[in-house]
């Protein structure tokens, strides 16, 4: 389709056409814990604005641990914890979302990390989303 962005689809119905676009949060980044009373940001790369008008929606999230100690991904909306990944000791989870909430936009939406203070190792995230 002419116009259309890499990695956006359209659906389309006689009375309406809407176009999706995929969406990622994803890499492998170093952390030190800092505790478990405040998610600490992980990476600037883990975040992400809404644009005005759009609607998005978390599908997935899948994540790992290189530390010996659990740790917990929390996604984060416009600095409210919406949702807890716990990551056991040198493990990895899948969670498909089946409660989708639609994040409107203007919302920040953020990963972030608790861990024990002095435990440290790298964490592998991938969270997945589409706009409409």
């Amino acid at each position: 389709m002419p116009g259309r962005q890499p990695g956006a689809a359209s659906l389309r119905r006689k009375d309406l056409t809407v176009t999706l676009k995929n969406l990622f949060l994803q890499g492998i980044f170093p952390f030190d814990g800092a505790g478990v009373e405040k998610p600490v940001p992980i990476h600037s790369q883990l975040s992400h604005y809404v644009p005005d008008g759009v609607i998005n929606q978390t599908l997935y999230f899948r994540g790992g641990n290189s530390s010996p100690e659990l740790i917990t991904v929390v996604l984060m909306r416009d600095g409210i914890p919406m949702r807890y990944f716990p990551i056991g000791a040198k493990s990895d989870v899948h969670v498909p979302l089946r409660v989708v909430e639609d994040i409107e936009g203007g919302s920040l939406i953020e990963l972030r990390l608790l861990a024990d203070t002095g435990v440290s190792g790298s964490v592998v995230v991938d969270l997945g989303m589409v706009e409409h």
